[in-house]
């Protein structure tokens, strides 16, 4: 691997570390201060709106200024959705701005990597980008739960700094404002990423210009018969796994009586299972290959549906261990295959904006999806029986999909396997 990929796992390390944080501190906000229960769900897909909503815009400037810069800015606009949180603004609002800056980060950062490395490394390097956000979700989850908790809330609340008064007055005020210095860390990391010698393409001049691009860009990916395998089926991983990282806290309330501390533990062992299946699919699975493991997709619906059944902690652990391992073992070959015919497609940042838009767009429909079911008083095991069906469901006609164009389209699906073959193997 080049120098410059490690800058960048590094400041996608932090980034996202607080990104995980700041959600956990965000739920108990809502609680502390009586919110009503749907707000919560919510906070998925407000995180959500403006990956979709600016979509059209933010791959073509991912495409037309130094990727450094973009996520360097977008760490910007995350500190600011923070401070807003902490002198007021309402959370929903606030964790809206930082979703913002996300929005404008993912391009760049993932659309660097098809200019940095060879298609040869995408499997792997994926394979580590994903392992490394699944191991700052997991750490992250769990500073967020601790940075609340008992211990570490009173600890911040007593720090003193001289000449200077602040109006941090709760647990989650506390976490949030510590999560600022790990959102500038990262903008630090940022400036250090290297400037590749990929040209950079022009922004068209006009808003309806950038649509009309975004929107031939969203076309092309969909008929594409492997990109629209692949898109369909991270479309589908990150809509649902998007919002049962939310789902899980209600969950754990429920089933074992869980805090926010606590079940914030058990959002972070899905987590470690996604990482470990992340990194053993970057060792043993290639892009031509990579269709291969659609099947694992039904079987994570499954199991989704499975954790109804777990009321024991010591039961429910392992369970979701194997359902993140089996999420992570899915997603990292389809995200790679999906970046690289993007990538042949269109270009790494427009590829990534109308593959953002599509997967916020899930998890903002399932996130309304899950706010409504809620405030019509649904319990919390309704709600994952529904995600999970969803998911066995929508996977096998995905995986019917591509047994269709493998009959109808042989000549062309063969062609581009041979294609993802040739570019791995140089």
């Amino acid at each position: 691997m080049k120098k410059g990929f490690y800058t960048i796992m590094s400041a996608q390390f932090f980034s996202s570390l607080a990104d995980q944080a700041l959600l956990v501190g965000a739920i108990e906000l809502l609680k502390s201060t009586g919110a009503p229960a749907w707000q919560i769900p919510a906070l998925g897909p407000m995180f959500a709106l403006f990956y979709v909503v600016l979509a059209p815009f933010v791959g073509a400037f991912a495409d037309a200024v130094p990727k450094g810069k973009v996520m360097f800015y977008s760490n910007l606009i995350k500190v600011v959705g923070c401070l807003m949180m902490l002198f007021g603004t309402h959370p929903l609002l606030s964790y809206a701005i930082v979703g913002l800056g996300a929005a404008a980060y993912s391009p760049a950062k993932y659309g660097i990597l098809t200019e940095l490395l060879p298609p040869s490394q995408l499997v792997k390097a994926n394979g580590w980008i994903e392992g490394l956000t699944i191991a700052s979700i997991i750490l992250g989850i769990l500073l967020g739960g601790n940075l609340v908790g008992p211990v570490l809330a009173p600890k911040l609340l007593g720090l003193d700094f001289p000449l200077i008064t602040t109006s941090i007055d709760t647990p989650p005020e506390a976490a949030i404002a510590t999560l600022v210095l790990l959102y500038v860390i990262a903008a630090g990391f940022n400036l250090y990423i290297p400037r590749t010698d990929t040209p950079l393409q022009p922004v068209a001049h006009s808003a309806a210009g950038l649509v009309r691009d975004f929107a031939a860009c969203n076309s092309r990916l969909w008929q594409d018969k492997l990109g629209q395998i692949s898109l369909a089926t991270t479309t589908l991983f990150w809509g649902v796994s998007g919002n049962l990282r939310i789902i899980v806290f209600p969950w754990a309330a429920v089933a074992l009586g869980y805090t926010t501390t606590q079940a914030s533990n058990l959002s972070g062992v899905v987590a470690l299972g996604t990482a470990f299946g992340a990194v053993a699919a970057s060792v043993y699975m290639r892009l031509d290959k990579a269709t291969r493991v659609i099947p694992l997709g039904i079987v994570m619906g499954v199991l989704i549906v499975g954790l109804n059944l777990m009321q024991n902690v010591w039961i429910a652990a392992p369970f979701l261990m194997m359902l993140g391992l089996v999420g992570g073992y899915l997603v990292v070959p389809m995200n790679a295959l999906l970046q690289h015919r993007g990538h042949n497609l269109m270009g790494a940042g427009r590829s990534i904006a109308v593959q953002n838009f599509n997967e916020q767009a899930c998890i903002l429909g399932l996130g309304a999806l899950y706010t409504g079911m809620t405030r019509l008083g649904l319990s919390a095991y309704i709600c994952i029986a529904v995600f999970g069906t969803l998911v066995a469901g929508t996977m096998w006609a995905i995986r019917r999909w591509h047994q269709r164009n493998c009959v109808e389209h042989r000549e062309e699906v063969e062609r581009l396997l041979l294609l993802a073959r040739s570019d791995e193997m140089h």
